[in-house]
């Protein structure tokens, strides 16, 4: 409760993600995309040792300027960027060998960070001009491609679950539905892209199955 408390007092808002597709907002995905690019780039390179430098991938990230801030994450929390100075190199310098090698993989995250952010910037998402939007009371069908089946064959179980009401718009991007209770172990919060609007008919006595 204090902790709710303290981000009143600061003005900082809470956003929900969802499972499976953790979008808060548009600014969390854009990071996310980012550093995907980010990280699949330099595994290109370096998939033999990823899981020690994965976080010098995090720290570089941290000591990269911010276009929105002008400054890095590090100078915005600390007042001030670390630094990471080279080392003369010799044979009988192994702790000099390691830090040029972790200054050189930090420039390649910086080169290549820069890379995925002009990119994003030329091409922007255009699927968001597509993405409906849905009211309380509508009727959707749910996606089970995150949801576990009693089933054997998971490709022969059904593709679409209900349909269901939607109980709330949560975020943009993420809604509340009205689950059977034979769902109760799932959490009611899902992302726009695992839902499907039910269609509506004038023909009597027409209901319409599940998509494709």
């Amino acid at each position: 409760m204090a902790f709710l408390q303290a981000l009143v007092k600061l003005n900082i808002s809470r956003d929900l993600s969802t499972d499976y597709h953790p979008e808060a907002d548009g600014k969390t995905e854009k990071v996310n995309q980012i550093l995907e690019q980010y990280l699949l780039v330099y595994l290109n390179y370096h998939q033999d040792d990823w899981n020690t430098y994965f976080p010098l991938a995090r720290f570089s990230y941290n000591n990269s300027d911010h276009s929105s801030t002008k400054q890095s994450p590090f100078f915005t929390v600390y007042g001030t960027d670390p630094q990471v100075d080279s080392v003369y190199i010799t044979q009988d310098n192994p702790a000099g060998n390691l830090s040029s090698k972790l200054q050189s993989v930090q420039q390649d995250f910086k080169r290549e960070l820069e890379v995925a952010i002009n990119r994003f910037k030329r091409y922007p998402d255009k699927s968001r001009a597509s993405i409906p939007v849905l009211n309380p009371g509508e009727m959707v069908w749910l996606s089970s491609k995150n949801i576990k089946s009693a089933r054997t064959i998971k490709k022969l179980s059904e593709r679409w679950l209900g349909p269901f009401s939607i109980l709330k718009k949560v975020t943009t991007y993420a809604y509340h539905l009205k689950l059977l209770s034979q769902l109760k172990f799932i959490h009611p919060i899902f992302h726009i892209f695992l839902l499907e609007p039910v269609k509506t008919s004038t023909i009597p006595n027409w209901h319409q199955g599940p998509p494709l």
